[in-house]
């Protein structure tokens, strides 16, 4: 029998709930395999631990890192980051007017006009990046009632 379907074996659970499996032919070869193992594996274990936990509790990649950790450039012109490391979101229709529509770092924003599942309808623009892309521009919605809803000329209507 090969010795990851040996007839014994002993699961541990640390603390932190990973598992440890030793598995052994005999009886005898399962005791002497815990009795040199079992000081190897806890500080292994305690040592991948650790290093999850530091993982964990570092600050959030920025996007400049993000990209060239990925060999990747950023093409931008959003307001910089607030102090504590993140950009505000605006939805309020701000983006920069392109024939009579919006725009965004990904080009020109598709305006739609449609009602939603719940029945309400909105109009708003689109970013063009695709559907998925983690850069994707949010959605910006008109208000009803305002200037921006009344003189609304869609693209698409749903």
């Amino acid at each position: 029998m090969s010795s990851t379907e040996a007839p014994i074996s002993i699961t541990v659970k640390s603390t932190a709930g990973s598992l440890i499996t030793v598995r052994a032919e005999t009886g005898n070869q399962l005791d002497n395999l815990v009795v040199e193992a079992l000081e190897a594996i806890k500080s292994a274990v305690s040592e991948l631990e650790a290093a999850a936990k530091n993982q964990h509790s570092q600050a959030p990649m920025t996007p400049q890192q993000v990209a060239a950790s990925l060999g990747a450039s950023i093409v931008d012109n959003a307001p910089a980051p607030a102090a504590d490391g993140w950009a505000t979101p605006t939805n309020t229709l701000s983006g920069p007017a392109v024939g009579g529509g919006r725009a965004c770092p990904h080009g020109k924003m598709t305006a739609i006009q449609g009602t939603g599942k719940d029945g309400r309808m909105y109009r708003g623009y689109f970013c063009p990046a695709p559907k998925g892309s983690f850069d994707k521009c949010k959605n910006d919605y008109a208000r009803i009632g305002t200037a921006e809803w009344n003189t609304f000329v869609p693209d698409q209507v749903k």
